[in-house]
């Protein structure tokens, strides 16, 4: 089974499907004029403001997005990402996400323009609108809302967090594994995995019920504190080891291009492996292209289109460009990604463990980060997966239907393998990402026309 999804999984992470995102992410880039790095001052202050119709504030909006952006990828998904394309698949997350931001405007413009009220009065809006109402593609729009939805429900919204965060809690509550209960496949399965992934989904269900509100209400105040916190441990760790750091950046770089140069011929990882996982993962923890963060910026509070966009792009730049390579540096440094004993979250941890203090309290630390970031993760695909089913079922949208499948799945992934986990979440994640990769390129035009206006709109005193 692990095998086949895997062969799936990079059948459709080929050269192909890197070469579409990469070439759309630098067309906007170049298209918008160089927007994403020229206007990254302007997205803070947009960010922080609420001007005109809505569900939630810009910044709210963001959090959400921020929050499902946010998950066990920033943790365990750079640790898997380093572990099979050596540190060469950090270069490639970071020049991913830079491309990335100008894929983020598309989107965010394209949401906002093309959102509209349900049958409640509430916003709504994302790939599903603009690929039906933009490109007059409805079968298109079905197909990707159709993926958002089973990528909410069997991986990024439930397996890929819960059990990221199960594996911290085996890890600081039974880490010799004395109170395993069974074993699902090859994984053992602790008690300890089953209580935390009952109590996730316990809170879970208590805030699905709130919807955007309720969620935004949370992530605004989660984001920022899980990042707070994981900054400060990921910087202490690179500062303890600041004389091999020049070191490190030349292996990235070398390794990037040539691992086998870089890395010997023995480590097995070629350049394919590097640009690979580097790139898959790269877009599993910012999702640019990928169509989810539209979803949670058609809700924001905006009358420009041009606003949103800016805003939106901030995601690749905060979850990636900070906090992936704060990770990644941390785990290179270390060295304990060369470890073949170790993988996934094991792999962050045994960097932690190397901060001169309790392993315990490392431990319990490590968890604590898990926890915070799967949970946000967890609560804002839920959102993604909610949009989706009003889109496919305007009319009468089962919705307790799928709050039960969505957190009986929750409750249940914490017993599957990492293996099983990230191999399902990258074939879910390229079903999203193609239909609407190509949506924002045929709808392009429209993003540029508007380039004019919004050099004005950017650094004009008199901004609307």
């Amino acid at each position: 089974m692990n095998e086949r999804l895997e062969y799936l999984a990079n059948l459709l992470w080929g050269p192909a499907t890197f070469i579409l995102l990469l070439g759309c992410g630098a067309y906007f880039t170049i298209g918008t004029r160089f927007l994403p790095f020229r206007g990254l001052k302007a997205a803070f202050r947009f960010a922080l403001k609420e001007e005109g119709e809505g569900e939630v504030s810009a910044f709210a909006a963001l959090c959400t997005s921020l929050a499902a952006t946010l998950g066990t990828g920033n943790i365990i998904g750079v640790a898997t990402a380093i572990s099979a394309g050596g540190p060469g698949a950090l270069f490639w997350m970071v020049f991913a996400a830079l491309l990335g931001c100008g894929t983020r405007y598309a989107e965010g413009f394209l949401a906002v323009r093309y959102r509209q009220k349900d049958a409640d009065g509430r916003f709504i809006g994302g790939p599903f609108f603009y690929l039906e109402h933009g490109l007059h593609q409805k079968g298109l729009a079905k197909i990707f809302a159709a993926a958002c939805l089973l990528c909410c429900l069997l991986s990024m919204g439930t397996t890929s967090q819960i059990n990221g965060i199960a594996s911290a809690a085996t890890s600081f509550f039974d880490p010799n594994g004395t109170h395993t209960l069974f074993s699902f496949g090859n994984a053992p399965v602790s008690l300890a995995a089953l209580v935390t992934g009952a109590a996730v989904t316990f809170l879970a269900g208590k805030i699905l019920r709130g919807g955007i509100r309720r969620i935004s209400f949370v992530s605004a105040r989660i984001v920022p504190l899980m990042a707070g916190l994981f900054t400060l441990l990921t910087l202490w760790m690179i500062l303890q080891n600041y004389q091999k750091l020049p070191a490190a950046l030349l292996l990235i770089f070398k390794s990037a291009f040539s691992p086998k140069a870089a890395l010997g011929a023995g480590a097995g990882i070629t350049l394919q492996k590097a640009i690979r996982f580097g790139l898959g993962r790269g877009i599993f923890s910012n999702e640019a292209g990928m169509g989810s963060d539209p979803i949670a910026a058609a809700a924001a509070k905006t009358d420009h289109p041009h606003a949103q966009g800016l805003v939106s792009m901030l995601g690749p730049f905060i979850d990636t460009v900070v906090l992936c390579s704060l990770t990644g540096l941390a785990i290179i440094l270390t060295d304990v990604w060369q470890d073949p004993a170790l993988s996934g979250a094991q792999i962050t941890l045994a960097a932690l463990y190397t901060l001169p203090l309790p392993k315990r309290l490392l431990s319990f630390l490590y968890f604590l980060c898990l926890l915070f970031f799967g949970f946000a993760s967890i609560i804002g695909w839920s959102y993604y997966g909610e949009q989706s089913l009003r889109y496919l079922f305007p009319q009468k949208p089962p919705l307790r239907l799928f709050h039960l499948c969505f957190l009986i799945i929750l409750f249940w992934g914490s017993a599957f393998s990492a293996d099983l986990v990230w191999s399902l979440a990258d074939i879910l994640c390229a079903l999203m990402t193609i239909p609407n990769l190509f949506g924002l390129l045929l709808l392009s035009p429209q993003v540029f026309s508007a380039q004019k206006y919004n050099y004005k709109f950017l650094y004009s005193k008199n901004r609307p």
